[in-house]
């Protein structure tokens, strides 16, 4: 985690004040003091066949976190349409070569989402499995935020793309839209919406695979699914 990072995943973990997520005791530029979580992580009970527990489990976490805070906005936290800047990138340099990908449908989507974000709040910014872990005294608590602010429905985006290192399980079209649908009743949000959020989300991920010399192939795979899914339901938003 870099310097910008560590700045706003303290102010993150300052306005949830321990509200499903851990406290933050003290820290600084480089450093943070955290509560310890002793317990197993949400990508245990997927890998024990809880998948749709842990999908509520993290909406309620979700939920918990983004109902925290009301006050202004600190300063630390990267608005959401700087987080998309890698995806825009890629989307220019494919459309200067005359190239309509999957960025450049992404990116237009996007666009559209981020001129009509609603339910503003303070975001996690990384919400997958293994950044939610069980204290005994607590319960299920969010870890390592990045700090990001704007709509809530990309927190559950970022969910539909994982949990990490099950490629052929996230990849699956009845699992991602049933799941999107658990999300979008605990969190109250349009499904069709969420996964909008979700195709743009996949088309980030993919930009930063490409930017770190990594396969992009899981996120192309989500984006492909959802864009499909869109088309045949007629709402392909941006387009």
């Amino acid at each position: 985690m870099g310097i910008s990072d560590e700045k706003g995943s303290a102010a993150a973990l300052e306005c949830f004040d321990g509200n499903a997520a851990v406290y933050l005791y003290r820290h600084d530029d480089n450093a943070q003091l955290l509560e310890y979580v002793e317990g197993d992580d949400l990508k245990s009970l997927v890998m024990k066949g809880e998948d749709e527990n842990a999908t509520a489990i993290i909406a309620n976490v979700l939920n918990s976190i983004h109902h925290s805070y009301k006050g202004p906005v600190p300063p630390q936290l990267t608005p959401l349409e700087t987080r998309f800047r890698s995806l825009f990138k890629k989307a220019e340099q494919d459309k200067y070569e005359g190239i309509a990908s999957i960025y450049t449908k992404a990116a237009g989507i996007a666009e559209t989402l981020l001129t009509k974000q609603t339910d503003l709040c303070v975001l996690h910014g990384d919400m997958h499995h293994e950044n939610v872990e069980y204290s005994a005294k607590r319960g299920w608590l969010a870890i390592d935020p990045k700090g990001l602010y704007g709509d809530r429905t990309f927190d559950a985006a970022n969910v539909l793309c994982n949990p990490l290192g099950m490629d052929d399980f996230v990849a699956n079209e009845p699992r991602l839209i049933g799941r999107a649908k658990i999300l979008a009743q605990i969190l109250q949000l349009d499904v069709e919406r969420l996964l909008a959020f979700t195709f743009a989300y996949a088309g980030l991920s993919a930009s930063w695979s490409l930017e770190d010399n990594q396969d992009p192939s899981l996120a192309l795979k989500i984006a492909a699914l959802t864009g499909d899914h869109m088309v045949r339901t007629g709402v392909m938003h941006g387009q």
